[in-house]
């Protein structure tokens, strides 16, 4: 665990260093991110001023803390494994080989050798929130980093899953696009407007709901076992993004591609 977190803090510090090479470009993008996500707090400040009262039971501070989890820990996740929804395109390009040449875990190596700048401003959004709408509230923040660091873990996991699916039927990077999109739209929204059906697949096949609207119920009504259920079902999800990987990995065929990994 040490060594991987040792690679793990390399490359953020690679791929930091890279992006301040071009801080305007880094700056303008972070800035841009946190001002396109700016736009959706002023659409449900107008929905409450519309319809007053909640929205399908949640609030207004309900679905910021939502929109602040999820921007935040989306951050994390691209800042940290940008790589994971990029994992098609090294299959299909053969670019996967480079990675199985290096004595490091491979997982670890191939989901952290990238990062994404506009990552920096969703990250810092999901804080500006917190600070304006929840500033001297220490169980709020408490249960927004619980849930930025799972819904972080289990974002990397859905696109590593779905992204995995080329080991077996070839070019997945629709079915990784829309498992992501799916995850994001689950997310930012009450959980209370999806049919059943679909509440199922917000905490099973894309379970962001665990990383999401369960820290909201738990900062309603606090809950040691829901806490700990949370936990234990990222991981049990990560561990199984994880197998389905080295699974699949077993089906690769080289793409007998020259690339050179600086």
């Amino acid at each position: 665990m040490r060594k991987h977190l040792m690679i793990m803090a390399i490359y953020f510090k690679l791929n930091f260093a890279s992006a301040l090479e071009y801080r305007a470009s880094f700056f303008a993008q972070a800035f841009a991110m946190a001002l396109s996500n700016s736009s959706f707090i002023f659409f449900w400040w107008i929905a409450f001023g519309q319809i007053g009262g909640r929205i399908a039971g949640y609030s207004f501070e309900d679905v910021l803390f939502i929109w602040a989890v999820t921007s935040s820990g989306y951050g994390l996740s691209y800042i940290f494994f940008a790589n994971a929804p990029r994992l098609t395109e090294l299959i299909t390009t053969g670019e996967l080989d480079t990675y199985l040449l290096q004595p490091c875990n491979l997982l670890i190596n191939i989901v952290c050798a990238k990062t994404t700048l506009s990552a920096y401003g969703d990250l810092v959004y999901g804080f500006v929130i917190m600070a304006c709408f929840y500033p001297a509230n220490a169980a709020a923040w408490a249960w927004f980093f619980y849930g930025v660091v799972l819904y972080c873990l289990l974002l990397t996991a859905i696109a590593l899953g779905a992204h995995s699916l080329s080991f077996y039927f070839g070019d997945a990077s629709t079915l990784g696009v829309m498992a992501t999109e799916f995850a994001i739209n689950f997310s930012i929204y009450p959980k209370s407007i999806y049919a059943p059906l679909v509440r199922v697949l917000m905490y099973c096949a894309i379970p962001v709901g665990i990383a999401v609207h369960l820290p909201l119920d738990l900062l309603k009504e606090h809950s040691l076992f829901f806490a700990i259920a949370g936990i234990a079902g990222t991981g049990a999800y990560c561990a199984f993004a994880c197998w389905f990987f080295y699974r699949g990995l077993s089906r690769y065929e080289s793409g007998n591609t020259i690339v050179v990994k600086l």
